[in-house]
């Protein structure tokens, strides 16, 4: 039986390599659109410097206030449902937070209420409601969900911006610690982050 050729051997060599530098090349292209689309920021919010009086967002008197805005299909906003669980029980009650819910327009009433309003729901001292049209989102200038903002007990904006360090990341993050340090000690180095999760503007695009 007949061997192949050197000039063969070395063409099939070739053709191996070309394949596999085509390949590294498309798996490096990939986990660089994926980290740029991880730490891509959402546009950043504006919210009031003072609490909006005409707000329906439960307070309570004498404590500080944490308010976050959430897409409830955003896959992004789990990350930081789970953040806020891990926030609530380090400040051990010296604060409240709720959970905004967006629903368009013409949705179902049942359409926010999804997995991630059921885990924001089981956090202890948070309260969940539903934000039809976007109506509370837009006094609070937001503009993605995870935005996150605290306000001190007498109505003062302290804090605005995400508390994930990246898109759909649950961890360590500076946004958590600003907080923590805010209403633990009344101090933080820092008082906005960014935000990372689907924009307000198109529910629809998360809507399945």
């Amino acid at each position: 039986m007949s061997s192949l050729s050197p000039r063969k051997t070395q063409i099939g060599t070739w053709a191996i390599g070309i394949l596999a530098a085509a390949w590294l090349a498309a798996v490096v292209s990939g986990q660089r659109v994926m980290l740029n689309y991880d730490y891509t920021a959402a546009t950043p919010a504006a919210p009031p410097s003072k609490w909006p009086q005409e707000s329906r967002v439960p307070r309570t008197a004498g404590s500080p206030t944490i308010v976050v805005v959430a897409h409830p299909h955003c896959p992004c906003t789990r990350a930081t449902v789970e953040e806020l669980d891990r926030l609530m029980a380090r400040l051990q009650n010296r604060a409240t937070a709720a959970v905004i819910f967006l629903r368009p327009q013409g949705f179902t009433e049942d359409w926010e209420r999804t997995d991630l309003w059921r885990s924001a729901a089981r956090i202890p001292g948070v309260a969940v409601l539903s934000d039809v049209n976007g109506l509370e989102a837009s006094r609070f200038g937001a503009q993605a969900s995870g935005q996150t903002m605290l306000y001190s007990a007498a109505g003062d904006l302290q804090f605005s911006g995400g508390i994930t360090a990246s898109r759909g990341h649950a961890g360590d993050n500076a946004g958590q610690s600003a907080i923590f340090g805010l209403v633990t000690m009344g101090q933080s180095d820092i008082d906005h982050t960014s935000v990372f999760g689907c924009s307000l503007q198109n529910p629809e695009r998360a809507a399945n």
